[in-house]
């Protein structure tokens, strides 16, 4: 005859409930993980008839990071190259272009979170003192240009970004700028206009915002926003600065960005003709994605206000919907907080879903597919 003890019975019973509970888990989770594939073969299908239809865009790239929803979906379809000789990686990397400015906004408002810095603070004692003496020859009010002015493009600085700019990048593709010669540029064109009244966009902006980071981090910009951003932390692991950093470790090759307009391609040009602030990025959809998802979850910028300063209008919205280092915008409807890369490189995230979506196109003249991919995307999210 068997004798249990107590104490037998008693951790065979514990045993049963622990079983029990995790198989309820369980339970309650295949529904939502077969909801979750299901969603994602129907983002599948948005992706490959959209390339069908714009076989000349080379290759889209996609992650949508759905929380609500269980999902972090990333695919991609087309090839790397117009060459068409090598099939696009989910996971490759590519020049992120304007996009760097909400990394670098982020960082500005980190620093203000941190004390270090004022967003109404005027620029006059925060940037390099070459700098200052250029601004204020060229007829700019330092005193009255503020931090939160360079973040919103509403400082009154004329930008070096032009016509003529691109022209030259184009015809001497190899040439290494550095952010001096740049913010030098910027002032021989110098038309001054009142700060704060006027929104313009302009990369010289972001060139002085990354001057101030650097003045107050004591270290190049670059390595102060991944530090203040906490890349590592947030597994951030393929988001650098190209050529001013290296590239990360297991990082996959480039895939190419093309525009016939200028008729050249990202790998063509130094990167140096935008790279110290007003670009300077390189990721892919799911580093950018996720970025957006933890900064608007507030795991980045933990304070609440400072946060929604950075998606709130700094003028009237008929005149900007600019904010600080993004766009408040309506798509097709929805409230969404955006930016866009020179490349064709788009993100945004939807506050009303809690999801993000990052949509790259590799010819950056056939980036309207973007929008189109990101709003059926969002109807299924909707059912």
């Amino acid at each position: 005859m068997m004798i249990f003890r107590r104490t037998d019975v008693t951790a065979h019973l514990m045993r049963n409930r622990i079983y029990m509970a995790f198989l309820g888990i369980i339970i309650l989770l295949i529904p939502n993980i077969c909801s979750a594939q299901e969603i994602e073969q129907e983002f599948q299908t948005i992706l490959d008839s959209t390339y069908q239809a714009n076989k000349e865009a080379v290759g889209i790239m996609i992650h949508v990071e759905s929380p609500n929803k269980s999902i972090s979906w990333t695919s991609s379809v087309g090839f790397s190259n117009k060459e068409m000789t090598k099939k696009l990686n989910k996971n490759q990397p590519l020049l992120i272009a304007s996009n760097t400015k909400t990394y670098v906004s982020a960082s500005i408002l980190k620093l203000v979170e941190n004390g270090e810095l004022k967003l109404n603070q005027p620029i006059k004692k925060i940037i390099n003192r070459k700098t200052k003496r250029l601004l204020k020859k060229s007829g700019y009010d330092v005193n009255k240009i503020t931090v939160k002015h360079l973040l919103s493009h509403t400082s009154g600085i004329t930008d070096y970004v032009n016509d003529a700019y691109f022209l030259f990048v184009n015809e001497n593709p190899n040439y290494k700028w550095t952010r001096a010669e740049q913010i030098k540029l910027a002032m021989k064109m110098a038309n001054p206009i009142k700060a704060g009244k006027k929104y313009a966009y302009g990369d010289i902006n972001y060139l002085l915002l990354t001057e101030i980071i650097e003045r107050k981090i004591g270290s190049p910009f670059y390595t102060a926003i991944r530090s203040l951003l906490e890349f590592k932390k947030h597994n951030l692991n393929n988001t650098w600065f190209v050529n001013l950093e290296d590239k990360p470790t297991n990082t996959l090759p480039f895939a190419h960005q093309y525009s016939s307009k200028f008729n050249t391609s990202s790998s063509n040009l130094d990167p140096s003709w935008d790279l110290y602030g007003g670009g300077g990025l390189a990721s892919n959809t799911k580093d950018l994605a996720i970025f957006f998802q933890l900064l608007f979850e507030g795991k980045i910028i933990k304070d609440k206000i400072i946060l929604k300063k950075m998606h709130t209008y700094v003028l009237p919205k008929e005149k900007s919907i600019y904010c600080l280092g993004l766009r408040n915008i309506s798509f097709f409807g929805e409230k969404a907080y955006y930016h866009g890369g020179f490349w064709g490189t788009d993100v945004m995230y939807l506050p009303k879903y809690n999801t993000t979506i990052s949509v790259f196109t590799l010819k950056r003249e056939k980036r309207k597919i973007n929008a189109q991919i990101s709003n059926q995307i969002i109807k299924i999210l909707k059912k």
